[in-house]
């Protein structure tokens, strides 16, 4: 209710009061931001943590072999593999996969080292990083960088060197929706 109308009604309103409580509920609510961030992880463990590593070099993988006009549109992780899905108007062909696989491979055995930053939103975005729900993003947000092979925005957990993950194996291409394909897939052991 706006103050005017609250006038109308013959309401007082106390501006001051609200000021301070609403700036105490917003400091609660970016409190636990940290603690909160799922991205679709089942949990925080070791292997869960690979995967959704390997969910950032399928993506940087799918968009050099179909194009940039791939985008990530959600994703499922758990500690026995990571369900991926992303914008593509059609079933992939057969080595349009075993291309993205390879990449995804030759990433791994690369063993880069995983950086984190800290910058604006407009700083990773001039930097070339790719970022989801943009409305979502804080001042600041961590940007995680793979080599030159992946940089996304991010705020989960990953594993510090891509030969962390041993190896990646898709097993499952599919429709997920009108416009939208899935992939499952599984990192290694060894």
């Amino acid at each position: 209710m706006t103050t005017e109308m609250a006038g109308e009604r013959g309401l007082e309103v106390d501006l001051l009061d609200f000021e301070e409580r609403f700036k105490k509920h917003q400091e609660l609510s970016h409190a636990g931001a940290e603690q909160r961030f799922k991205g679709g992880l089942a949990d925080a463990g070791e292997q869960t943590t690979r995967l959704h590593t390997a969910t950032h070099l399928l993506q940087a993988a799918l968009r050099k072999v179909l194009g940039p006009e791939v985008g990530q549109k959600g994703s499922n992780i758990t500690a026995e593999r990571l369900r991926f899905d992303f914008t593509f108007g059609r079933k992939m062909t057969g080595e349009e996969l075993a291309q993205v696989e390879k990449l995804v491979n030759d990433a791994i055995k690369a063993e880069m080292p995983i950086t984190m930053q800290e910058m604006t939103v407009e700083e990773a975005k001039e930097q070339g990083a790719i970022g989801l729900f943009e409305s979502k993003y804080g001042e600041r947000v961590k940007v995680y960088s793979m080599g030159d092979f992946s940089k996304e925005i991010c705020g989960g957990p990953h594993a510090n060197n891509t030969g962390d993950l041993k190896s990646f194996k898709i097993q499952k291409e599919e429709s997920s929706s009108a416009g939208v394909r899935r992939i499952k897939a599984v990192v290694g052991e060894e």
